[in-house]
């Protein structure tokens, strides 16, 4: 016997057996009981939240001979009928693909034959948005006065799509996204009954993927079942299986961007690529995490609105402490923008990187949380005790003085000289990523003789004056070419105005000597 998949082997029988939608069955409920059954109801809501189902319940309990108080009976003729498709009186209709105005016009046709057995016939017309304008108008007339014997049943997910005169002769029900504990529970109840030991942590990470959906969470476990068949499904395994990643990358990830380590950043993402991961997957549950983070700072009492453990809230209380309300704003708006773009992107990994840098530096924006975002890094270098220097002012139009050129050394020690005549030299010798930051560094003087090398502050400046292997393998090069230790001074500029105006450029002034000796 072929296997059958675990959203269709327990999709629900009866109204019972239904999960988070308590606010439509008793509604339905109280109709059937009543007998105030309705001539067209629209079904809507997100996929995967029960509106196929329910409305395949309420189409066998209006034709059950014997139908009891949570639905069809399920033994009668009737309803063995209905549920191996046998029956003429149910009607299940994919909009999708027949959403002509001729497969409507079949229905209108058909509608004026009563029942041949049981008391309604219902029509179920899934994805009904679908429809075309013409196959709306011809449904209209029907659907507003249909024989007493009929009943429709219209399910969308996009409700925004109906035109007003369907919306206005329907009577509509939400089906709300289901929540991660019922979803949860629910696994529990399937797991239970496959004989699969599962860990709560796993299921519950299940639940929060499937984004509302009881469908969706389904699908999910059936795949990490079968992905490991016969071994006990742990948080670990849902995550290889999902290719998504844990909490304690994204605190790490954090501290980097804190710190605009921007190689930092791009080193664990690389791991995290190399771990086989999704990177739709890892922007969304970032982005969830960022949420989370802002949360926290906004009230201490949110453990039912953020799902994890005590252990992990205490974390994440504790680093919602290293970063500013707007700065996690900004993050999340970056983070929140890139989902969009990365879905259907061919290169999702240099959309990430780029995302990455964004937090690593607020300047590349000029919105106002990035301009936040880069007094706060003013500060803590300030706090830090390094030295930040402040933008000139504009002067007034007319009143500025010439600015002063900066000054040089009386004398260019030689072996700065060697250095800068053979620099190229030097790049050429030096091994990928630095010989790519090297092509565009600078090379100029202090008043102290020594050499500085001025670097683009961003991710060269950052390769080299946060990471002191770098440096120490940059002077060992400068050494084996001069055959002595040489002193360097790195210093970071925005632009070459910036170089212009505050450095003397070594590579033009050692040229013109060396030219002038030959």
């Amino acid at each position: 016997m072929s296997y059958t998949a675990l959203y269709r082997k327990f999709r629900p029988e009866t109204f019972a057996d239904v999960k988070g939608q308590d606010h439509i069955v008793t509604t339905l409920k109280n109709q059937l009981r009543a007998n105030r059954i309705g001539h067209a109801y629209l079904f809507t809501g997100t996929r995967g939240t029960g509106k196929t189902t329910v409305a395949k319940i309420f189409a066998r309990t209006v034709n059950c001979e014997n139908p009891t108080e949570d639905g069809p009976c399920g033994e009668c003729r009737i309803c063995r009928a209905i549920a191996a498709g046998a029956s003429m009186n149910v009607i299940e209709i994919d909009a999708a693909s027949n959403n002509g105005v001729d497969n409507i016009r079949e229905i209108v046709e058909e509608v004026s034959y009563s029942p041949a057995e049981g008391k309604y016939k219902v029509y179920i017309i899934d994805e009904v948005h679908m429809l075309s304008i013409g196959a709306f108008n011809a449904l209209l007339k029907t659907l507003e006065e249909p024989p007493s014997y009929v009943i429709f049943i219209l399910a969308t997910t996009e409700v925004h799509k109906l035109p007003i005169t369907i919306l206005s002769r329907c009577q509509r029900y939400d089906f709300r996204r289901i929540s991660i504990d019922t979803i949860v529970d629910r696994l529990q109840e399937l797991t239970a009954a496959e004989t699969v030991q599962a860990e709560e942590k796993a299921l519950r990470y299940i639940a929060k993927t499937a984004d509302g959906s009881m469908r969706d969470a389904l699908s999910l476990l059936d795949q990490c079942i079968a992905f490991h068949l016969g071994s006990k499904l742990t948080y670990d395994k849902v995550l290889d299986v999902l290719g998504a990643v844990d909490t304690e990358v994204f605190s790490r990830l954090l501290r980097n961007v804190l710190n605009a380590d921007v190689q930092g950043c791009i080193r664990l993402l690389e791991e995290v690529v190399m771990q086989g991961r999704e990177l739709t997957q890892f922007v969304t549950d970032f982005t969830w995490y960022l949420r989370n983070l802002m949360l926290v700072q906004t009230s201490d009492n949110l453990e039912d609105v953020i799902d994890m453990s005590s252990d992990n809230l205490n974390r994440l209380k504790e680093e919602a402490g290293w970063v500013e309300r707007e700065s996690i704003i900004r993050y999340i708006r970056v983070f929140s923008e890139l989902s969009g773009q990365i879905r259907y992107a061919s290169q999702k990994r240099v959309l990430v990187e780029i995302a990455l840098i964004k937090l690593c530096r607020p300047q590349m924006e000029t919105d106002p949380e990035s301009l936040l975002d880069r007094i706060r890094q003013v500060e803590e270098k300030v706090e830090n005790g390094v030295t930040v220097v402040r933008e000139r002012e504009e002067p007034e139009r007319g009143t500025a003085p010439p600015k002063p050129a900066p000054e040089l050394a009386a004398a260019v020690p030689e072996d700065v000289q060697r250095i800068v005549a053979g620099w190229p030299s030097i790049v050429g010798n030096a091994e990928n990523p630095m010989k790519v930051y090297l092509k565009t560094a600078r090379l100029s003087l202090g008043g102290d003789n020594r050499l500085i090398l001025v670097l683009q502050d961003g991710v060269a400046s950052d390769y080299f004056m946060q990471h002191e292997e770098n440096r120490q393998q940059l002077e060992s090069l400068l050494a084996d070419f001069a055959g002595k230790k040489i002193e360097t001074v790195f210093q970071t500029v925005r632009s070459r105005q910036e170089f212009e105006e505050n450095f003397v450029d070594l590579s033009r002034i050692v040229r013109m000597e060396i030219e002038e000796e030959e």
